[in-house]
């Protein structure tokens, strides 16, 4: 896979269009036994419950402390960018998705580490957790470097489709903002169209910086210092949840 850590795939899951068919994989390397230990300690602890069908999550009442709102992270990897955002904004709250079980050991490493009480995770297919999130509940979602599964017969596979747009307009609150980032320029081309037709989203560029310096705040990833080591440059696209016309 171009521009990825071997060691942390960041797929999430399918969409409604693949029937959430999970395209990756699950565990890599042999987790070590205080890894082992973290995660049966941990998780449990910090894992999203899904309410009964029908019926819709609480973002705020998910977290032991008093937030502001609450965002979204698709796709952690080894979740080095949620535990900054996490650790730098503690008036936010963060749930992360990632199904890989070492990225998921590797971000309650850094929320035992770092004490950080506004994480949460669910660690399976991240479209059922969309549909589980009410209508303008969150202030912000993030889906980073994700797998670009660059051949054409591969492309139905990316997370980024008109279902998915959809559901992640639904869920954003009004003026709330939709990052995307990407070192394949094939991916981010796919990516503004199907944002394009969504008429609740927004693309907020006004010039080409606008796209081509990281989000503020960035702290930077593995897959970004990977993409620049090879000569890939980035792109980083904010959309805004508005009305429709």
């Amino acid at each position: 896979m171009m521009g990825r850590d071997d060691d942390i795939p960041p797929e999430t899951g399918g969409t409604a269009e693949t029937e959430r068919a999970f395209y990756g994989r699950r565990k890599g390397k042999r987790l070590r036994p205080g890894q082992e230990q973290r995660l049966e300690g941990a998780l449990p602890r910090l894992r999203v419950a899904l309410p009964e069908r029908g019926e819709f999550l609480d973002p705020p009442a998910l977290f032991p402390v008093p937030v502001d709102e609450v965002w979204l992270e698709i796709g952690f990897g080894g979740g080095e960018h949620l535990a900054a955002q996490a650790e730098g904004h503690r008036q936010a709250a963060i749930i992360g998705c990632e199904p890989f079980v070492n990225g998921v050991v590797k971000l309650l490493r850094a929320v035992d580490e770092r004490g950080l009480r506004n994480v949460r995770v669910w660690d399976e297919d991240a479209t059922a957790l969309l549909a589980a999130l009410p209508d303008a509940s969150l202030a912000r979602v993030y889906l980073l470097y994700p797998d670009p599964w660059p051949k054409r017969r591969q492309r139905k596979r990316r997370f980024v489709s008109d279902a998915s747009l959809a559901e992640i307009a639904r869920v954003l609150r009004p003026g709330g903002h939709f990052r995307f980032a990407s070192d394949i320029d094939d991916y981010v081309g796919w990516t503004l169209v199907r944002a394009a037709r969504c008429p609740q989203l927004r693309w907020t560029a006004e010039g080409a910086d606008d796209w081509r310096r990281p989000f503020p705040g960035w702290p930077g990833t593995r897959y970004e210092a990977k993409a620049l080591a090879a000569g890939r440059l980035p792109s980083y696209l904010t959309f805004e949840r508005v009305e429709a016309a």
